[in-house]
């Protein structure tokens, strides 16, 4: 079992749920119509999964996390929205499905966490109907970047890395996404990136508020002073790091993520 390295803690959860087609999946937006059948893969609070249905319905939608810890919240909100979505408990290693069992297999943010993302990426071809589409998409932690510069949040960045590897994960695989689809044989690919920034006070409260509580409230916490990688006062000084940023007048952080289109 691979250790995600984040956790459901409620500063991660409150992260998730901003995340939206619009800003998390643009890039797969066109290739959407009504009445495709679509696996959202590592789904969590379902936010992305209830507006990718909206764009398929009434195809069958799919929601799989390998936690049940978020998957009452993703099924109350598509109750709210009034999406036919289905949520459940799944391994991407071994999908409990049959092959070529739905036009679009979409992951966001899931492969950095994943021990081996070519076998992933594999298993996820193999549920994907000819002619289909799998869409992938993921951070490139070294490629963010912020203002006003801060030791506390360059100690953020150095640790963040550091706790991943130690989960034998990827923090750095948006740069990675295109050779990790060669290696499981998938070749008609379409590599694009695109971003997030915060720079709004409300943008950088929200953000600031999760990353601090991240740091000192969550998995990752946990696992970098149970790795010996940090004390609960470098954590405690990160936090206060991302308050800083949140309150400057002039802050704004930007975050590249790679992006994959895979033709079936």
């Amino acid at each position: 079992m691979d250790t995600y390295t984040h956790g459901h803690a409620e500063p991660v959860l409150q992260s998730h749920r901003w995340r939206t087609a619009e800003n998390s999946a643009a890039y797969l937006l066109p290739s959407l119509r009504p009445g495709l059948d679509l696996l959202d893969v590592g789904c969590g609070p379902g936010t992305i999964t209830v507006d990718l249905a909206a764009r398929v319905a009434p195809g069958r939608v799919l929601g799989l996390d390998v936690s049940p810890d978020p998957l009452d919240e993703a099924r109350a909100a598509a109750a709210r929205a009034g999406a036919e979505v289905t949520f459940a408990v799944g391994d991407v290693y071994a999908l409990d499905l049959p092959d070529a069992s739905f036009d679009v297999v979409h992951a966001h943010q899931v492969l950095q966490h994943l021990t081996d993302p070519v076998t992933a990426l594999r298993e996820m071809a193999r549920v994907c109907r000819p002619g289909g589409v799998i869409a992938v998409r993921d951070v490139d932690y070294a490629a963010t970047t912020w203002f006003p510069l801060d030791d506390g949040l360059d100690r953020w960045l150095e640790l963040y890395s550091q706790v991943a590897r130690a989960n034998d994960a990827e923090p750095d695989a948006g740069r990675r996404l295109l050779s990790w689809a060669h290696a499981a044989g998938l070749r008609d690919v379409t590599a694009t990136t695109s971003s997030w920034c915060f720079s709004t006070p409300d943008e950088r409260q929200w953000w600031g508020d999760s990353w601090a509580g991240r740091a000192t409230a969550s998995s990752f916490a946990e696992q970098a002073v149970a790795y010996g990688l940090a004390t609960t006062a470098e954590l405690d000084a990160i936090a206060a790091a991302w308050l800083r940023w949140r309150d400057a007048d002039d802050g704004w952080l930007g975050m590249l993520h790679g992006e994959l289109l895979i033709r079936m």
